[in-house]
C-alpha cells in the first residue's frame, strides 16, 4: 500500500495515534537507534530514522530544508516504509511529512492530557505553520480546547490558523472562538496552555514573568543542539518553579533549548516515565511544566502500528 498525504493522515487520527503511542511506550519489545542525520549542502539535511517492534520495521528517510520556507515549498520531504518483521516484505509506504506533522502533535497531545494542570485551554499556538496546524487539530480534537490564540511573524498565515481553528470548532458544534493576537505577553498571560512550533532561529518566549502560573508549554520547533525557541530564563524557570520532561532519553543530545540553558538533560524525566509510573515520575505537576520535544522514530513506528494493522 503507497498512501499519498491525505490518504495518511485519514489512517492516522491524533486521538488513536495518541493512543498507540502510550501503548507503544509500553511495549518492551520496541528498539529504537539514534537517528543519523547526514548535513548537506546548502544547509540541509538528510534524516535516517530506524525501528522496530515484534511484528513491523520502519524507516523514516527524510530530508529537512530550511531555506525551502523562502521559497514556499516544504521544509519536510520524504517517506515511511513500513516492512513486516516475520517476512521482511514491504508492507506499506506512508507520506513523511504527514507522518512528522500528525505523530508530533499527537505526542503533545498525549503529554498535555498527563501533564497539563489547566487542559482545557485557552489554548496559545506561536507560530502558523505545519506544526502549528497540527497541534491545533489535534488539541481541539483530543483536549476539547474552545478559545485559541494564535501568533505568527506572518498576519497571513496566522489569519487563516485562526480562520481553519473557527472551522474545526464549527464542524464540532463547539461555542469557542480563535484570534490572531499581536501581544504576546499578554496572551502568554491568559492561556495555561502553549505551544511552540516557530522555525527555531531564536528565542520567542524571553521572560518568564510572561507565563501563566499555571503554563503547560509544549516546545517542538528546535530539535537539534543548536536551535531554540526558549530564552535560558525561561527554561531555568520551570526547573526552579516547576518540572522539565522531555520526549525521550534522545532528547540529551538535541534538545537546543535546554542544552543551551544548561540543563543536564538526562536528569529530566520523560514521557515514557510519566506513561509507565505516573505517579513515581512526579504525577500532576502543581506548577509549571515544560515539555520539549525533539523527534523519535519510534514516534512514527506507532504511527505505522496504526496505519498498518495486524493481518
Amino acid at each position: 500500500m503507497m498512501l499519498n498525504a491525505l490518504q495518511t493522515a485519514q489512517a492516522l487520527p491524533y486521538s488513536a495515534l495518541s493512543a498507540e503511542i502510550s501503548l507503544l511506550l509500553q511495549d518492551d519489545a520496541v528498539q529504537v537507534p539514534q537517528r543519523l542525520v547526514q548535513h548537506l549542502p546548502g544547509g540541509g539535511s538528510l534524516f535516517a530514522m530506524p525501528a522496530h517492534d515484534a511484528r513491523l520495521a520502519i524507516t523514516k528517510l527524510i530530508t529537512y530544508t530550511p531555506s525551502n520556507a523562502e521559497r514556499s515549498l516544504p521544509t519536510i520531504q520524504g517517506d515511511v516504509i513500513v516492512f513486516d518483521v516475520a517476512s521482511g516484505a514491504r508492507r506499506m509506504l506512508l507520506d513523511g511529512p504527514t507522518v512528522t506533522a500528525r505523530r508530533t502533535a499527537a505526542v503533545s497531545l498525549l503529554a498535555a492530557q498527563a501533564l497539563a494542570a489547566v487542559p482545557g485551554g485557552p489554548l496559545l499556538i506561536i507560530g502558523a505553520g505545519v506544526q502549528g496546524r497540527s497541534h491545533l487539530e489535534a488539541l481541539i480534537e483530543g483536549l476539547g480546547v474552545s478559545e485559541v490564540m494564535v501568533y505568527s511573524r506572518s498576519a497571513d498565515s496566522a489569519q487563516l490558523l485562526a480562520q481553519h481553528a473557527r472551522t474545526l470548532l464549527a464542524a464540532q458544534g463547539r461555542k469557542g472562538q480563535a484570534s490572531v493576537v499581536t501581544d504576546l505577553a499578554q496572551a502568554l498571560a491568559l492561556c495555561p496552555l502553549v505551544v511552540t512550533c516557530t522555525p527555531a532561529q531564536s528565542p520567542v518566549l524571553l521572560s518568564p514573568s510572561q507565563l501563566h502560573p499555571q503554563a503547560f508549554v509544549c516546545a517542538v520547533g528546535a530539535f537539534t543542539p543548536s536551535m531554540t525557541e526558549l530564552s535560558p530564563s525561561v527554561v531555568q524557570h520551570f526547573g526552579a518553579a516547576g518540572r522539565m520532561v522531555v520526549d525521550t532519553a534522545h532528547a540529551a543530545h538535541e534538545a537546543g533549548d535546554l542544552i543551551q540553558a544548561g540543563i543536564d538533560v538526562s536528569a529530566c524525566a520523560s514521557l515514557q516515565d510519566i506513561v509507565r509510573k505516573p505517579q513515581g515520575a512526579g504525577g500532576l505537576a502543581r506548577g509549571p511544566v515544560l515539555f520539549k520535544s525533539c523527534g523519535w522514530a519510534g514516534w512514527d513506528l506507532a504511527a505505522a502500528r496504526l496505519a498498518c494493522p495486524a493481518l
